[in-house]
């Protein structure tokens, strides 16, 4: 799975701006939401989201289902570094990663 965002921002450049968000809004944490290139949902309206540092990943994706208006019967699935994450806030996996 290729990140366009990550080929079009160099790494650098998304680290210090993580960074600046994370100091400016410390109980949020900064996560990018594309899709995949081959799939056949709809386009998200934006890729840019300050989630709640207590929300559940199933939080996070019923706010994308709602946004893309997914109906019930497609399925979705969120990756962090590749990586399907269990149903735990964005915080703790965003720790296990740091």
């Amino acid at each position: 799975m290729r990140s366009k965002f990550k080929d079009e921002h160099p790494f650098e450049k998304r680290k210090a701006e993580a960074e600046r968000i994370r100091q400016k809004y410390s109980d949020r944490i900064p996560v990018i939401c594309e899709k995949v290139e081959k799939s056949d949902i709809a386009t998200i309206d934006k890729k840019k989201y300050l989630v709640p540092a207590d929300l559940t990943v199933g939080q996070f994706v019923y706010v994308i289902r709602k946004r893309i208006k997914l109906s019930p019967e497609k399925a979705i699935f969120i990756f962090v570094d590749e990586v399907l994450p269990p149903d735990r806030r964005p915080n703790e996996q965003y720790l296990r990663r740091a």
